[in-house]
Protein backbone atom coordinates (compact mmCIF):
# COMPACT_ATOMS: atom_id res chain seq x y z
CA UNK A 1 0.00 0.00 0.00
CA UNK A 2 1.36 2.99 -0.94
CA UNK A 3 0.02 6.35 0.59
CA UNK A 4 -0.45 9.19 -0.92
CA UNK A 5 -0.28 12.59 -0.09
CA UNK A 6 -2.46 15.26 -1.25
CA UNK A 7 -1.02 18.28 -2.85
CA UNK A 8 -2.78 21.91 -2.32
CA UNK A 9 -5.35 23.10 -5.01
CA UNK A 10 -3.66 25.29 -7.35
CA UNK A 11 -5.20 27.43 -9.92
CA UNK A 12 -5.39 24.54 -12.21
CA UNK A 13 -8.62 22.79 -10.49
CA UNK A 14 -10.60 25.54 -10.64
CA UNK A 15 -12.88 25.99 -13.35
CA UNK A 16 -12.99 28.81 -15.88
CA UNK A 17 -15.70 30.61 -17.17
CA UNK A 18 -16.64 31.40 -20.70
CA UNK A 19 -15.05 34.35 -20.04
CA UNK A 20 -12.05 33.05 -18.99
CA UNK A 21 -12.09 34.57 -14.93
CA UNK A 22 -11.94 32.34 -11.82
CA UNK A 23 -15.01 31.27 -10.28
CA UNK A 24 -13.45 29.01 -7.82
CA UNK A 25 -15.80 26.45 -6.05
CA UNK A 26 -19.01 28.69 -7.49
CA UNK A 27 -20.75 27.14 -10.47
CA UNK A 28 -19.17 28.42 -13.58
CA UNK A 29 -22.24 31.08 -14.70
CA UNK A 30 -20.14 33.23 -17.49
CA UNK A 31 -21.55 35.98 -15.69
CA UNK A 32 -18.51 37.85 -13.89
CA UNK A 33 -18.98 38.93 -10.18
CA UNK A 34 -19.03 42.41 -9.28
CA UNK A 35 -15.26 43.50 -7.42
CA UNK A 36 -17.14 44.41 -3.70
CA UNK A 37 -20.15 42.88 -2.04
CA UNK A 38 -21.18 46.66 -1.84
CA UNK A 39 -21.97 46.51 -5.43
CA UNK A 40 -24.17 43.53 -5.17
CA UNK A 41 -26.54 45.47 -2.73
CA UNK A 42 -27.09 48.16 -5.16
CA UNK A 43 -28.00 46.02 -7.97
CA UNK A 44 -30.11 43.82 -5.92
CA UNK A 45 -33.37 46.15 -6.50
CA UNK A 46 -35.99 43.54 -8.17
CA UNK A 47 -37.12 44.13 -11.25
CA UNK A 48 -40.20 46.13 -11.64
CA UNK A 49 -41.25 44.69 -14.72
CA UNK A 50 -41.51 40.84 -13.16
CA UNK A 51 -44.17 40.43 -10.35
CA UNK A 52 -42.73 38.98 -7.23
CA UNK A 53 -45.41 36.44 -6.95
CA UNK A 54 -48.07 35.34 -9.78
CA UNK A 55 -51.53 36.24 -8.00
CA UNK A 56 -54.02 33.38 -7.16
CA UNK A 57 -56.51 32.82 -10.27
CA UNK A 58 -60.29 32.89 -9.48
CA UNK A 59 -62.53 31.09 -11.78
CA UNK A 60 -66.13 32.07 -11.85
CA UNK A 61 -68.95 29.96 -12.06
CA UNK A 62 -69.89 30.39 -15.57
CA UNK A 63 -66.18 29.27 -16.66
CA UNK A 64 -66.28 26.23 -14.42
CA UNK A 65 -69.53 24.86 -15.55
CA UNK A 66 -68.14 25.77 -19.22
CA UNK A 67 -64.85 23.57 -18.63
CA UNK A 68 -66.71 20.80 -17.22
CA UNK A 69 -69.17 21.08 -19.84
CA UNK A 70 -66.28 20.96 -22.49
CA UNK A 71 -64.44 17.82 -20.15
CA UNK A 72 -67.96 16.02 -20.10
CA UNK A 73 -67.91 16.08 -23.90
CA UNK A 74 -64.20 14.47 -23.96
CA UNK A 75 -64.70 10.79 -25.34
CA UNK A 76 -61.02 10.28 -26.99
CA UNK A 77 -58.34 9.36 -25.47
CA UNK A 78 -56.01 12.98 -24.61
CA UNK A 79 -58.63 14.99 -25.41
CA UNK A 80 -59.03 15.42 -21.80
CA UNK A 81 -55.05 16.06 -21.05
CA UNK A 82 -55.24 18.46 -24.16
CA UNK A 83 -58.24 20.04 -22.47
CA UNK A 84 -56.51 20.35 -18.64
CA UNK A 85 -52.82 21.90 -20.42
CA UNK A 86 -54.94 24.22 -22.93
CA UNK A 87 -56.43 25.56 -19.44
CA UNK A 88 -53.75 25.72 -17.35
CA UNK A 89 -55.64 23.22 -14.81
CA UNK A 90 -55.02 19.94 -12.90
CA UNK A 91 -57.36 17.18 -12.83
CA UNK A 92 -57.82 18.03 -8.72
CA UNK A 93 -59.74 21.15 -10.28
CA UNK A 94 -62.28 19.23 -12.21
CA UNK A 95 -62.71 16.55 -9.34
CA UNK A 96 -64.06 19.21 -7.34
CA UNK A 97 -65.95 21.57 -9.79
CA UNK A 98 -67.66 18.31 -10.34
CA UNK A 99 -68.58 17.82 -6.29
CA UNK A 100 -69.67 21.40 -5.93
CA UNK A 101 -71.74 21.16 -9.65
CA UNK A 102 -73.57 17.97 -7.88
CA UNK A 103 -74.05 20.08 -4.43
CA UNK A 104 -75.66 23.04 -6.31
CA UNK A 105 -72.66 24.71 -5.35
CA UNK A 106 -72.00 26.77 -8.35
CA UNK A 107 -75.72 27.40 -9.33
CA UNK A 108 -75.47 29.47 -5.81
CA UNK A 109 -72.73 30.99 -7.15
CA UNK A 110 -73.83 32.43 -9.77
CA UNK A 111 -73.65 36.47 -9.92
CA UNK A 112 -76.34 38.06 -8.27
CA UNK A 113 -77.54 41.63 -9.81
CA UNK A 114 -76.25 44.35 -7.82
CA UNK A 115 -77.80 47.32 -5.97
CA UNK A 116 -81.14 47.39 -3.73
CA UNK A 117 -83.21 44.42 -3.67
CA UNK A 118 -86.70 45.03 -4.95
CA UNK A 119 -89.03 44.56 -1.91
CA UNK A 120 -91.25 41.67 -2.32
CA UNK A 121 -95.48 42.35 -2.19
CA UNK A 122 -97.04 41.06 0.63
CA UNK A 123 -99.15 37.91 -0.90
CA UNK A 124 -102.14 39.51 1.12
CA UNK A 125 -101.89 43.01 0.17
CA UNK A 126 -104.11 42.73 -3.43
CA UNK A 127 -106.94 41.30 -0.84
CA UNK A 128 -106.51 44.02 1.26
CA UNK A 129 -106.45 46.31 -1.33
CA UNK A 130 -109.76 44.96 -2.77
CA UNK A 131 -111.32 44.74 1.00
CA UNK A 132 -110.37 48.56 1.79
CA UNK A 133 -112.27 49.41 -1.48
CA UNK A 134 -115.10 47.11 -0.99
CA UNK A 135 -115.29 48.81 2.84
CA UNK A 136 -115.07 52.56 1.61
CA UNK A 137 -117.68 51.65 -1.23
CA UNK A 138 -120.35 50.47 1.65
CA UNK A 139 -119.36 53.73 3.86
CA UNK A 140 -120.40 55.90 1.07
CA UNK A 141 -123.80 53.49 0.84
CA UNK A 142 -124.01 54.08 4.79
CA UNK A 143 -123.90 57.81 4.62
CA UNK A 144 -126.45 57.84 1.89
CA UNK A 145 -129.03 55.84 3.62
CA UNK A 146 -128.80 57.79 6.60
CA UNK A 147 -129.29 60.59 4.69
CA UNK A 148 -132.55 59.23 3.23
CA UNK A 149 -133.82 58.26 6.64
CA UNK A 150 -133.06 61.60 8.09
CA UNK A 151 -134.89 63.26 5.43
CA UNK A 152 -138.09 60.99 5.59
CA UNK A 153 -137.95 61.95 9.73
CA UNK A 154 -138.18 65.65 8.97
CA UNK A 155 -140.58 64.52 6.00
CA UNK A 156 -142.70 63.33 8.94
CA UNK A 157 -142.59 65.69 11.38
CA UNK A 158 -143.60 68.20 9.09
CA UNK A 159 -146.40 66.33 7.86
CA UNK A 160 -147.21 65.32 11.18
CA UNK A 161 -147.33 61.67 10.51
CA UNK A 162 -146.62 59.98 13.66
CA UNK A 163 -143.65 57.81 14.30
CA UNK A 164 -144.60 54.23 15.72
CA UNK A 165 -141.26 52.15 16.33
CA UNK A 166 -141.17 48.81 17.62
CA UNK A 167 -138.54 48.48 19.62
CA UNK A 168 -137.01 45.97 17.66
CA UNK A 169 -136.89 48.34 14.56
CA UNK A 170 -134.50 50.72 16.69
CA UNK A 171 -132.08 47.62 17.51
CA UNK A 172 -131.63 47.34 13.73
Amino acid sequence: MEITKKEPRTNKDQSTSAMGTMQGARRATGIVPMAGASANLVNSAPDPEVPEKKPRRKFTAKYKLRILAEADACTQPGQMGALLRREGLYSSNLTTWRQQREKGILQAMTPKKRGRKRNQPNPLAKRVAQLEKENRRLQQKLKKADLIIEAQKKMSEILGIAQNLDESDESI
